[in-house]
């Protein structure tokens, strides 16, 4: 048991960092603000290797695991060079295709999730269903040697720019019955298939969108596992979207925290620098160790995914998630305050960071619906929902 990477894992560490602060927080908001993608970054990224550490080798990949990608988030993050897309495309889409697609699946897709050329979006959240995932209204049917696709997907990350989307719809028999869930492959330009911009306030080159299907026709071979896989399959995939959530706030966090220390070790209000007076040390290291908190959980839960305990990295990853969105909202919220006016002036960079700490708090799950998940199943309380 050791509570250190190993020296592999750090060397990944060190590399993504360097490579993220090549392009950096200026690069990657200038980017955003123009409403333009981060594309020199995930292309780059992509043929060096960092988005396909997780992807076997057989395909491409590095052969890694969860704890592997979840390490370039976060050090891509902490450098000032997020990439949202890497929770969703070679975290939760790739991971699911290689335990649970076919051969014919994995040849098709998985090179291009290794080497960055492909992108694929993941779809859930429903405008009704909101955190329920049982009440997903989304439905697929058998029509002879095809599938039916109809429904709604909201906030969906990355559609403009992905080759397909992963959807999460329930099978319907006959007499229109719902029964399990199952996953499809759809293309994004599957005819039928329609998709629109979300306003947000975020500062972001990823976009979020509402998804429209209609009678969308797909090939047998769109589904994902068995039909009957039901919810098992989908959680496999919802592990790593959590851990790699985490690993997206811890990284952020480091980023506004580095930046607080830079400047209160240099700003001089009187004789000494700012940084001197506990009113703003002592909040700064409290951010500090919560981060830290938040990472080592973090790192316990893709030990446990990659382990193959699927139940154990279930309860780390969320209490992970939670954990690494409160430390990244608490440090940037001091690190704005750290800077005084400058907090919110654009030539800092903070006030844009305000919006990606707090989406932790909501996304890819509430911190409600983990503290629900938390009283259940680790403290054996009654179900609340």
């Amino acid at each position: 048991m050791s509570f250190v990477e190993s020296e592999e894992r750090q060397a990944l560490r060190k590399a993504a960092f360097d490579f993220g602060s090549k392009y950096g927080w200026e690069y990657f908001t200038a980017k955003a603000r123009a409403g333009e993608k981060t594309t020199e970054l995930w292309s780059e990224a992509g043929k060096l290797g960092y988005l396909g550490v997780a992807v076997p080798e057989e395909f491409g990949g590095g052969g890694g695991g969860i704890g592997d990608l979840a390490a370039v988030c976060e050090e891509l993050a902490a450098a000032g060079s997020p990439l949202l897309m890497m929770v969703v495309s070679p975290a939760i889409c790739a991971t699911i295709i290689a335990r649970f697609g076919t051969d014919e699946q994995k040849r098709r897709w998985l090179p291009g999730f290794a080497d960055g050329t492909t992108k694929m979006a993941f779809a859930i959240t429903e405008p009704d269903a909101g955190s329920n995932s049982h009440k997903l209204a989304t439905s697929i049917r058998r029509e002879g040697d095809e599938w039916v696709l109809n429904g709604r997907k909201t906030y969906i990350s990355g559609v403009d720019e992905a080759d397909a989307v992963l959807v999460v719809a329930r099978h319907v028999d006959s007499k229109g019955q719902r029964l399990l869930p199952s996953l499809m492959i759809v293309p994004t330009d599957a005819a039928g298939f329609e998709f629109q911009p979300i306003e947000m306030d975020i500062v972001s080159p990823e976009k979020q969108f509402t998804l429209f299907f209609d009678e969308v026709h797909l090939p047998a071979d769109a589904l994902v596992g068995a039909p009957d896989a039901g919810i098992g399959q989908l959680f496999a995939g919802l592990n790593p979207e959590r851990i790699m959530a985490a690993s997206f706030s811890t990284g952020v966090a480091r980023n506004a925290l580095r930046r607080a220390t830079e400047y209160v070790k240099t700003r001089k209000v009187w004789d000494a620098p700012i940084g001197a007076h506990q009113g703003l040390s002592h909040p700064l290291a409290q951010c500090a160790i919560q981060v830290e908190l938040a990472r080592l959980m973090t790192q316990k839960a893709a030990a446990l995914y990659d382990s193959g305990d699927d139940k154990g990295a279930g309860e780390a990853a969320n209490m992970a998630k939670y954990a690494a969105a409160e430390a990244a909202t608490t440090t940037v919220d001091q690190a704005i305050q750290s800077h005084g006016g400058n907090g919110l002036a654009t030539e800092y960079g903070l006030g844009a960071l305000l919006g990606a700490s707090r989406l932790g708090r909501i996304a890819p799950v509430s911190r409600e619906m983990i503290l629900n998940y938390v009283a259940q199943h680790t403290l054996g309380l009654p179900k609340s929902y």
